[in-house]
């Protein structure tokens, strides 16, 4: 079987799920990373949209919530589980928007010839759609080089992207401009612009809150700290790989086995971040 059929009836098995957030936003969760959703007279306003052998299911729930089609559509980062359905609902008519470094990437995948955000940012962008102020914020070699923020302020929602992984170890991809201080720069941001009642849609994982965010943000810090002194005392990158003392203070390696990202290539990443 070849690994595109092998991959298509994977996602023939999968199932959307709605999960109401506040007032009038939703997060859908199915393979890859979570989308998050605002309903309203506007039309549907939509972050991320995972495979495109999604996009039919992901439609026919969005028909549950509303009889406004995706209008709005913005990509957290070029990840092909948050951007794959582009061309699917661009073709319906929605307007993609994206920091500008994920038009780049998109575009330099010579397979594509649609799906592109039309409207790109450098560093900020408001939107004014459904009755929220939408800020939609760049943060700095991050999750990569292109993440965003997305926060409603009038219902009180933040999408992370894939600056926050809720309930595991991150991925920082350091080949797409990702970095380890970036990352942990990101989690600031979005705490200065959320409070204690936040609802906080993170890229992958349960919908999750302020306090979780923070712990995160702690876990970042203290991995950091562990490994930069490690790196400091003269440890070689395979012992610092070794060692789960560095991060077992938050999951074990046996806990972290079936992650996407495990113990022992969290601390690679973080050493390959830190020794730059």
């Amino acid at each position: 079987m070849s690994s595109s059929l092998f991959a298509f009836q994977e996602m023939e098995n999968i199932e959307i799920e709605i999960i109401p957030v506040n007032k009038d936003v939703y997060m859908l969760q199915g393979a890859g990373g979570n989308i998050g959703i605002l309903i309203g007279d506007d039309g549907i306003f939509m972050i991320d949209d995972q495979f495109p052998a999604l996009s039919n299911k992901i439609k026919v729930k969005l028909e549950s919530l509303s009889d406004q089609p995706v209008k709005y559509l913005v990509n957290s980062h070029h990840h092909g589980d948050h951007t794959g359905g582009n061309e699917n609902f661009q073709e319906d008519g929605a307007l993609i928007f994206a920091h500008e470094n994920v038009r780049k990437r998109l575009k330099s995948d010579t397979t594509k010839t649609n799906g592109f955000p039309i409207v790109t940012f450098n560093d900020k962008m408001n939107l004014h759609i459904n009755n929220n102020d939408i800020v939609v914020a760049h943060v700095h070699n991050a999750h990569t080089d292109g993440d965003a923020l997305i926060y409603f302020p009038q219902s009180n929602v933040l999408h992370t992207g894939d600056t926050f992984f809720n309930g595991m170890f991150p991925f920082i991809d350091l080949k797409s401009g990702g970095s380890v201080a970036g990352d942990i720069e990101a989690a600031k941001t979005g705490l200065s612009l959320i409070n204690e009642n936040t609802n906080i849609i993170p890229g992958h994982g349960a919908l999750s809150g302020y306090s979780d965010y923070k712990n995160y943000l702690n876990m970042l810090e203290t991995i950091r700290d562990n490994v930069n002194r490690a790196i400091s005392e003269g440890n070689s990158e395979s012992e610092i790989i070794e060692n789960e003392t560095l991060t077992s203070e938050f999951y074990s390696d046996e806990e972290a086995k079936d992650f996407f990202i495990t113990g022992k290539k969290i601390r690679k990443t973080f050493y390959d971040s830190l020794k730059k």
